[in-house]
């Protein structure tokens, strides 16, 4: 559905060891697309992808990132909306044949995400939580209420809470129904970062995922945190790409709020982790915190990647080089058959 979350993508300069760790704790399988990009699966079904971050994408300074999909009913139109409203198309739209249509857009602040409508049936994010699926989506901006305003125009995204996490800073929270995520102003300690996403992925338990994944070599940049209804935390992956782990397990308090529950009590935790996790590394997306401390900040996950038209126009990191210091580029990824319908796909020769 239009203004939903429908695919992930991570870049990242070891493919082979991407997979490997985040199934580790994950759950998820893997699925080759073609040469250039692999697919993360859960239960069989593509929710993400891979692309292999070249040297020359690092020497721009685009570091391991992810980057977010959002499905539109009509890319061309999104893309030509979001332009009118002071943000810019990084990245086509083209089309994925056989597969869908994208575009990647970087937004009014820096951030930077993808859009893309499946030729094929839907797989999109409905907001409810799954295992093995991402269930929260967080963005750091520097004015909130006019990235708000933005991406209500591009997706019909509503405001259903807010919370004021200390000093004014508020914690805004917006779905369609239900919750999708949440969104704030980067703080002054943070002035440093560029405007970022940062997305997190639905696991059965935090504890266990966070000791599966440090084994595997990650690094935390928010340790597991208690929250009404369940915990979070906020890691980088070995490569340097940063993500958080949600569950819904009942906490010490014994309440059993989720993310599209009791907004005001979600928006505190996920502010908390975000931050902190955002001054450890550059290339974490994390959540307004009081907390966060400005020696732990790094560079921004911000990335970007070339796109080669031949494939999937998903692959377009090279694309967003072109705004390699703001944005976080990447390429959208399908599966084959039925499954490339569903999703979006990038191409390595896009990134040259």
């Amino acid at each position: 559905m239009h203004g939903q979350f429908v695919w992930y993508e991570l870049t990242t300069p070891d493919v082979d060891a991407a997979q490997k760790f985040y199934s580790r704790f994950t759950g998820w399988g893997t699925q080759k697309f073609d040469a250039d990009y692999t697919m993360f699966t859960t239960g069989g079904t593509p929710v993400a992808g891979i692309f292999r971050l070249r040297p020359e994408m690092r020497d721009q300074g685009i570091p391991p990132n992810w980057m977010p999909y959002i499905e539109s009913d009509n890319v061309d139109e999104t893309a030509r909306l979001a332009a009118t409203l002071g943000g810019a198309v990084i990245n086509g739209p083209a089309d994925i044949p056989g597969t869908g249509r994208y575009a990647v857009v970087r937004d009014p602040q820096g951030a930077v995400f993808g859009i893309y409508k499946s030729s094929g049936p839907s797989r999109s994010w409905d907001g409810t939580a799954v295992v093995g699926r991402f269930s929260w989506h967080e963005l750091m901006t520097t004015d909130w209420k006019a990235a708000f305003a933005f991406y209500q125009k591009l997706f019909g995204w509503d405001k259903q809470s807010e919370m004021d996490m200390g000093g004014g800073n508020m914690y805004a929270m917006w779905g369609k129904g239900k919750m999708y995520g949440g969104m704030f102003d980067r703080p002054a300690e943070m002035a440093s970062m560029r405007p970022f996403w940062l997305c997190y992925i639905h696991v059965k338990d935090v504890g266990k995922a966070v000791e599966a994944a440090t084994k595997g070599g990650a690094f935390v940049q928010r340790p597991r945190m208690d929250i009404p209804g369940g915990t979070i935390a906020i890691l980088g992956d070995p490569q340097g790409a940063g993500f958080a782990v949600h569950d819904q397990m009942v906490s010490a308090a014994g309440s059993n709020w989720t993310p599209e529950g009791d907004a005001t009590a979600a928006a505190k935790p996920a502010g908390k982790s975000a931050t902190q996790s955002k001054a450890k590394s550059a290339s974490t997306s994390r959540a307004a915190t009081k907390k966060s401390s400005a020696k732990k900040s790094s560079a921004k996950k911000s990335s970007a990647k070339k796109s080669s038209a031949k494939k999937a126009p998903a692959k377009r990191a090279a694309g967003k080089k072109t705004s390699a210091k703001t944005s976080a580029g990447k390429k959208a990824s399908a599966k084959k058959g039925s499954a490339k319908k569903a999703s979006p796909r990038k191409s390595a020769k896009r990134r040259r």
